[in-house]
């Protein structure tokens, strides 16, 4: 299997932010963090057995305890996950989920699918961790996301050095993770985007916090050879000309993905069987209905 992310690289910069971890710097974690708890808050369910599975931070295991649906969380994660208590983790690489079969009744993936080199067969591993009727919460950063910063790069390498090279993550679309969840297995999908929009002073403070994230690019067919400042000076100037608003300040996009799915469980509702419908919708709409071509 062809490798695009460099696993070995992200245990190294997330340990790096872990240890020098800045006040703040995990705002958007906790934003959605904090979208996540909220969603989960309104499922009239109990969760005895929830893990988190590949999300850095506890924040979205402790803000969806504090909702009193879920009981303590188990971790599932490549580095020590801060303030867990011994016991409560288990060490994977993001592509593992190595969790006993329909052992789990709550999954919560927050910001980890987008940097697994299997996607599909983590999410098969999730489904098959999940107790019957168990729940799969996750966040995925989408389509677009820093498509300024990725933009602002990749015209500023280009313009003074005659060749550009790949420094954001490519990101998947809602229909990609809709199917995904399908393809693996999970019953009732759901998916929607969160278009979130932070602003800064300048790219160079946008990069900090990736920094302070552990969020800079992984990508394993990258240039070894770092960027001429001149070329950081130039994407900045870029950056400010085509997405800063009125006041100066630059938009950096974050269009995070939310999915849901449920392990199959023969008490959940199902689809009606095509032709059962007791209405038609063209009555429905008070319009013609219009007969498809044979």
């Amino acid at each position: 299997m062809d490798r695009l992310f460099d696993h070995t690289l992200l245990h190294q910069r997330r340990s790096r932010a872990l240890a020098a971890f800045e006040p703040g710097a995990d705002f958007l974690v906790r934003r959605i963090a904090e979208d996540m708890a909220d969603r989960l808050s309104v499922v009239e369910r109990q969760f005895e057995n929830p893990v988190q599975v590949h999300g850095g931070l506890p924040l979205a295991a402790e803000l969806m305890k504090a909702t009193g649906k879920a009981a303590d969380f188990t971790y599932v994660d490549m580095c020590p996950v801060p303030g867990t208590a011994a016991g409560s983790q288990v060490f994977a690489e993001p592509d593992l989920v190595p969790l006993e079969p329909a052992s789990a009744d709550l999954l919560v993936s927050p910001l980890a699918l987008h940097v697994t080199n299997d996607t599909p067969g983590a999410l098969v591993q999730m489904r098959r961790a999940l107790k019957p009727d168990g729940l799969l919460l996750a966040a995925v950063p989408g389509s677009g996301t820093l498509g300024e910063l990725r933009e602002s790069l990749l015209a500023a390498e280009s313009e003074l050095t005659g060749g550009a090279n790949a420094r954001v993550h490519p990101f998947a679309d809602i229909r990609d993770y809709g199917a995904l969840l399908q393809r693996a297995g999970f019953a009732l999908p759901v998916a929607d985007i969160d278009d979130i929009v932070v602003r800064y002073g300048d790219m160079f403070a946008l990069l900090r916090d990736l920094r302070a994230m552990g969020m800079t690019s992984i990508l394993t067919d990258r240039s070894r050879k770092p960027l001429d400042r001149q070329v950081f000076l130039r994407a900045a100037q870029i950056y400010a000309e085509r997405f800063s608003d009125a006041d100066g300040r630059i938009r950096a996009s974050f269009p995070v993905i939310h999915l849901s799915g449920w392990a199959p469980h023969e008490n959940q509702q199902k689809p009606l069987r095509p032709g059962s419908a007791k209405a038609r919708l063209a009555d429905a709409l008070k319009t013609p209905e219009q007969k498809l071509p044979r």
